[in-house]
Order: structure tokens, then sequence, then C-alpha cells
């Protein structure tokens, strides 16, 4: 099952640089306008590394890559980025106001540790999303010319009395964080060095029983085992060539089999998704009461009188509450969309999925509203055609009214739930890209691993 283990973390001085300006928010998540601004904020700004800037003069000697790597041991040498004289684990907290929601605070708390890789087929770390060929290529490249992980992977892992989280934060709230800054969204970071051994064997212990699902970090957790079965290749190769061949290829001990991971309770009440709304655009002849007639026999159709974007998201979570429900918003039109369950069971789009896949939203949206009612194809959708996400309702709806981008029609979704996104990961399947928005992000920075 699960091996969590301390580490010798690689962080920035706090004496050195100020927290807010050299640390990132994930490399996915990283804008143009947010690229310029790290840029701007400070010359050992992490962005160089998680996002930096290309050249068109660049080539084999000179990119992306190879100024990451030189940055890196730049700021290494510096004394700028340092090692832990000693492994240890780290205790990270988030506190966050909700989004759409002022004054709703909440806290979510969390533990940075290596944890060992392992293939899905081993049935100890669980997925829920697909990944694309494309992000992989770029991370793999840069991981090979820093050898260092930059990125948090966000694992969540079962503790219903959360015994874990207890014996971490115990002591917490009376010594200072390591680490404490407020990021650009207004979220407030807290990093607290655990390095007593006894507490760290305890949690070794306890995390042993426990199967991971990822949140967020797909992409970057595959990376991880691309590089970690390159570098046994290497050592498979280099066992042949000095006629060793009766010796393991396999340390767990060895730093690239193993990757940092922000481990939080999925029974966490800290834990907030959000969903990501989609807004169509470019379609040919779009007819949206077209649509509402070829998707009747699914669902419930009730046009709302008020089709402003709080109050059709208003709608929408009221009626989520009692089942599954969708919002179709055209221009000054909106539609609250209810699903018949036993209909929409057995719609031919859905009909080979699994009964966990069929209860999702998102997938009800993608085959029956996006592909059986618009034409929308999977491959359509991996190709980026037709479809932007927002996690904004607001901005979803905007988009429609003003026509921005030739937008067409937004759909808004309520969350996946925990109970769901558990059942998905469990069973080895997966949703769509896009179905869950774990918010807020885990800084890039925070904590750093070297895979030397």
């Amino acid at each position: 099952m699960a091996n969590v283990l301390p580490f010798g973390a690689l962080r920035f001085d706090p004496s050195r640089v100020k927290m807010e300006e050299v640390l990132t928010q994930p490399y996915d998540k990283i804008t143009p306008e947010m690229q310029e601004r790290y840029y701007s904020a400070s010359p050992h700004n992490l962005v160089r590394v998680e996002l930096g800037k290309k050249n068109d003069s660049d080539d084999d000697q000179d990119n992306v890559y190879t100024r990451a790597a030189a940055f890196l041991k730049e700021q290494r040498e510096n004394g700028v980025i340092l090692e832990e004289s000693s492994p240890s684990i780290y205790a990270y907290s988030q506190r966050f106001e909700v989004p759409g929601e002022p004054g709703h605070m909440m806290e979510r708390r969390g533990f940075i540790a290596v944890g060992k890789l392992y293939d899905y087929s081993d049935n100890v770390v669980h997925r829920h999303e697909q990944t694309l060929a494309k992000p992989k290529a770029d991370r793999l490249e840069l991981l090979r010319k820093t050898k260092l992980h930059t990125g948090q992977i966000f694992m969540l892992y079962p503790d219903s009395a959360g015994e874990i989280e207890k014996l971490i934060y115990k002591d917490c709230s009376r010594q200072k964080p390591d680490a404490s800054l407020t990021d650009e969204y207004g979220v407030e970071h807290q990093l607290w060095r655990i390095a007593d051994t006894a507490v760290i064997l305890q949690v070794r212990d306890r995390m042993r029983d426990k199967k991971l699902i990822i949140a967020d970090g797909h992409h970057r957790y595959e990376t991880a085992l691309a590089y970690r079965n390159e570098r046994r290749a290497d050592k498979i190769a280099s066992l042949i060539k000095s006629g060793r061949t009766g010796q393991s290829a396999v340390d767990s001990s060895t730093p690239f089999e193993n990757l940092m991971m922000t481990f939080v309770n999925i029974h966490s009440n800290g834990l907030l998704v959000l969903p990501t709304h989609r807004v169509v655009a470019g379609l040919a002849n779009f007819n949206a009461q077209a649509l509402i007639d070829k998707i009747t026999p699914f669902f419930a159709v009730e046009k709302l009188k008020d089709s402003s974007a709080d109050a059709v998201l208003a709608a929408l979570r009221k009626a989520g509450e009692k089942g599954s429900a969708l919002a179709l918003c055209a221009k000054n039109k909106a539609w609250l969309l209810r699903a018949h369950e036993e209909e929409i069971d057995k719609a031919a789009p859905l009909a080979n999925l699994s009964a966990a896949q069929r209860g999702l939203d998102v997938l009800r949206l993608h085959k029956v509203l996006l592909e059986f009612g618009l034409g929308i194809t999977e491959e359509a959708v991996r190709q980026g055609q037709h479809l932007t996400y927002l996690r904004n309702h607001k901005d979803a709806v905007d988009r429609v009214q003003s026509g921005d981008g030739g937008a067409q029609a937004a759909f808004l979704m309520n969350a996946v739930s925990m109970d769901q996104l558990e059942s998905i990961s469990f069973a080895g399947e997966v949703m769509p890209q896009k179905s869950t928005d774990f918010y807020p992000k885990l800084l890039s920075g925070i904590t750093m691993q070297s895979v030397e």
C-alpha cells in the first residue's frame, strides 16, 4: 500500500527572498499575464523553471529547459535555495475565502512528504482523469534537465477519524510557521517543518494501508513514472555492461523511485471542489430550441424567468440538492435541465458506460448534450474544438451574452462530489478533462524534491 517517507526538501531561504515574490501557481494555471508578472516580481521567481519564456532563437543548447536548469543551479550555488539538513515532512495549511461567497472562510490541511511511485496496475494510486501527451512530453523534458520536482501532486487518502491530520498538526498552533505568505488570490499558505522521528514513523505506519487518489497533478505523476522507467532502463544497461546482471535495477530508496506529494484527507471539511463550466462556440446553425427539443426525452426542461448568471446558478444548485441537473444559457434565455434518471440511463451515448459514470453530470453533459445533441465528438473535444472551460459562472454567461469569440451557449454544472470521485477512481475509471477543480491550488516551490 502507500509508502510515505520524509525527505530533505529544497526550499527558498526566507531571509533572502519574500515568498510572495518567488513562488507560483502550478504551471498549467499560469496565464501569459501571470507569467509576465512573475518574471517582474523577482529575479529569483520560480516561473523561470515552472513555465519559462520561449525565445525565437531557442535551439538544443539554449531553450526553456536548459535555462531552467541553469537558473536552479545558480539559485542553489548562491544560497537562495537551500536543502534541509535532515529528512522531514511538512504540515501545509491553506486558509481561503470560497469564491463567490464573500466572508465564507475555509481551511484545508495536508502534509507534504515523498510517496513511492506506483503504476496504476498496482492498485495503490488511482487516477480519475485522462491525460494528454503534449503536457507530459513538456514536463518530462523539464525533469530530465533539472532533475527536480517543483510542483506538488495533490493526493487524497481516506481517514474518516482524521487521526493523521491531528497527529501532524498537534503542535503547529504553538509554533511559528517555517513559511507564511498570501498569494494573488488571497489564499493564506503556511508551512511547518516536522523533523520529529517519532511523529514521522507514526504517520508512515498509519498511511501504509491507504489507497490514494490523484486529485490534481495527473500529468506530473505520469511524467514521474516515465522518468523513473527511463532511469531504471539506464541502470539495467549499466548493470549489463558491468556484468552485474544478478543485481536488481529497482531500489525503493533511490530518489527517482519516489515523488513529492501533498496528502489531504478525503474526509476533510476543508476540501472544496468547484465546477468547471463549458462554453460552446463556432457551431454551424446552432439553435438552442432545437437542442432542447432533441434532448427532451432525457431531461425535464424548465425555462427560467431570470436568465442572469447568479439566478441560473442558484436554481441549478437548488435542483442539484435533489438530483442530477444542468443549466443551459443562450443569449437572454436560460433553461434548467433535470435528468429523467431511468430514461437517461438508457440513452445510447451513455449505455456502454458503468453505472458510476452514467450518474456523473459531466458525462451526461458531454455524451447527451454535446455529443448527441450538438454533434461535438470526443475527438473534437480532445482537439480543443468548440469548447472553452471557465470556472466563473458569470464569465461563462457573459461570453454568451456578448458573443465574445463566437460564444453560442454556456452549460453550467454543479461540482462532482467526493463520493462520486472515490467511486470512479477506485473502479479504475476516468472522467472527461476538466471534471474537477480543487480550490485552492498547491503552490509550486513551497518545497522542492531533487531526484539526483
